[in-house]
């Protein structure tokens, strides 16, 4: 089983328990605002989303970690590495993404985990070169990436919402300078 430890986080596989707290981030508008359509997600949907990522563990050997504080056990959200099918022109990539619960935003969670899991893709699996996907204008996730020693590579339109995405990029070569 694959798990990270960062000074505040523990990265780690999904368990049964943690489809509620999912649920409740996935159910809050301020959270979706900037994901997808903009749409929240019920009980139902976070279910599936759990299965599939966890099936990406099993076919990919990545996937997105659940994300729990050390201190409490909580569950805060996910961080982690997906394939970006929705996106066929950046294909073949990886992309590093994350979601957290609102009350964590601006306490450098989001870019501790990300962190680990940028150094897990690329020293752990071997990857050499990982990309981010944001909505154009979405400074939080733009400020995670740029911690990351990523670079704008591209601006282009989500094929299905039509909205402006930035993608961001480092390779390994970056990554080790």
């Amino acid at each position: 089983m694959t798990e990270i430890q960062t000074p505040r986080l523990l990265l780690r596989r999904w368990h049964d328990d943690d489809l509620v707290p999912m649920a409740e981030i996935n159910a809050d508008p301020q959270v979706m605002e900037w994901i997808g359509d903009g749409s929240v997600q019920d009980l139902d949907q976070t279910a599936e989303a759990i299965e599939r990522w966890e099936e990406e563990w099993d076919d990919e050997g990545f996937g997105l970690f659940a994300v729990e504080l050390l201190a409490s056990g909580e569950l805060i959200g996910f961080v982690g590495l997906s394939v970006p099918e929705f996106l066929p022109e950046v294909l073949p990539a990886v992309e590093i993404g994350w979601r957290l619960g609102r009350q964590f935003w601006g306490q450098g969670y989001a870019s501790e985990a990300a962190a680990a899991t940028l150094e897990f893709a690329l020293q752990d699996r071997g990857l050499d070169r990982v990309i981010s996907i944001a909505r154009t204008g979405h400074e939080a996730s733009e400020n995670v990436m740029h911690k990351l020693g990523m670079e704008l590579e591209r601006q282009t339109t989500h094929p299905r919402y039509g909205s402006l995405l930035s993608v961001y990029a480092i390779d390994l070569t970056e990554y080790e300078a």
